[in-house]
């Protein structure tokens, strides 16, 4: 399965929720690449959109490679991912100066994209987690783990594309998951799409701008915790 772009992947993932109209629930996307296949759900559910505000803690000689991730709250949230932390030989040391430069991130983040923006109320909702893959899990383990601290009804994690190992791994840590596409190899995320630009941040600032939460109407809170 190959989606054109992030719109139609969110499209597409939307389709499969569309059970979820009309019964609270609340999109929660994974920045930057989640943003516009949650805006797409958050539309078609008639549902506010939200940032999980979460850093993938990678290794420091080879970054892309996770071997954790950071969720931000008023009590950071750290997930390691022992295997990879083993098998590259990560001292502890390494790994504390990563987390401390990924949550230097997640509050330039957070400060650049949320400010004083209200947030969507989480406790008692359906929350549905979304990003435009998963690879390791690390980042969205993370989210999931933070996220439930704030008691919601129910947790859905739903991507595009994910391999079944991860998938089966994180299906243990929520109350559903919906993965269009979950092919056996499994490499990267970018080859399931034809266009796979990377958002910059004033991407993602326009598509929260189109996606304003109504204080009145949503029932939300002005904490800056995501």
């Amino acid at each position: 399965m190959m989606f054109d772009d992030r719109t139609d992947a969110g499209r597409k993932l939307a389709g499969k929720l569309s059970d979820y109209k009309g019964r609270d629930a609340v999109v929660l996307a994974l920045p930057r690449g989640g943003l516009p296949v949650a805006a797409q759900i958050a539309e078609q559910l008639d549902a506010p959109l939200d940032l999980l505000i979460v850093r993938k803690i990678g290794v420091p000689w080879q970054p892309e490679l996770a071997m954790g991730a950071l969720i931000d709250g008023d009590e950071p949230v750290t997930v390691r991912n022992d295997n990879v932390i083993r098998l590259a030989w990560v001292s502890a040391g390494d790994f504390d100066k990563a987390a401390e430069q990924a949550l230097k991130e997640i509050e330039r983040r957070r400060q650049q994209y949320i400010d004083d923006r209200p947030r969507a109320g989480i406790e008692g909702r359906i929350a549905i987690v979304v990003d435009d893959g998963i690879a390791t899990g690390a980042t969205v383990r993370a989210a999931i783990r933070g996220l439930s601290r704030k008691n919601p009804a129910k947790i859905i994690l739903a991507v595009p594309v994910a391999p079944p190992e991860t998938i089966a791994e994180l299906a243990r840590e929520v109350d559903e998951v919906i993965c269009l596409y979950s092919p056996e190899t499994f490499q990267a995320i970018s080859p399931y799409y034809r266009h796979f630009d990377q958002l910059d941040d004033k991407e993602v600032i326009g598509i929260l701008t189109a996606h304003p939460i109504a204080p009145a109407k949503q029932g939300v809170t002005k904490s800056n915790s995501a």
